[in-house]
């Protein structure tokens, strides 16, 4: 249940995103759908491309106090877009860096924000050793 509650968050996050951002376009018809696929993409992305994105520029990121962190951001939503839009035609599209990076971090904030409500199973009612 909670998967498709971050799920959701995820979609609703990038809906977000397209609708703040003018350099992000999503094709009319598509609906939902077309978040929901994206969602599916971006945590794929974020699980396996990712990591090795952050192993590769871990000078980058030292050197920048994290800052480099959403230049990555970007280029994930960047490569989720063009992912979805070549594997199963969703229709969103993403003009260029700068509307990715905009994008990312809507898409950050949002999904911070809502996960807040989310709670973890492993923190649920635990007594405390003192």
């Amino acid at each position: 249940m909670k998967l498709l509650i971050r799920w959701a968050i995820s979609a609703f996050s990038l809906f977000v995103a397209a609708w703040a951002v003018a350099g992000i376009r999503v094709d009319d018809g598509g609906g939902w759908v077309v978040y929901a696929v994206m969602a599916v993409v971006l945590g794929l992305v974020n699980a396996f491309v990712r990591p090795l994105l952050k192993l590769l520029t871990c000078p980058l990121i030292l050197l920048t106090l994290g800052l480099f962190t959403l230049v990555l951001n970007a280029l994930t939503l960047l490569l989720s877009a063009w992912v979805a839009n070549k594997l199963f035609n969703v229709g969103f599209y993403i003009d260029g860096f700068w509307s990715a990076f905009w994008g990312a971090l809507i898409v950050s904030i949002v999904s911070v924000v809502l996960n807040v409500f989310v709670k973890d199973d492993d923190k649920k009612d635990k007594p405390h050793k003192h």
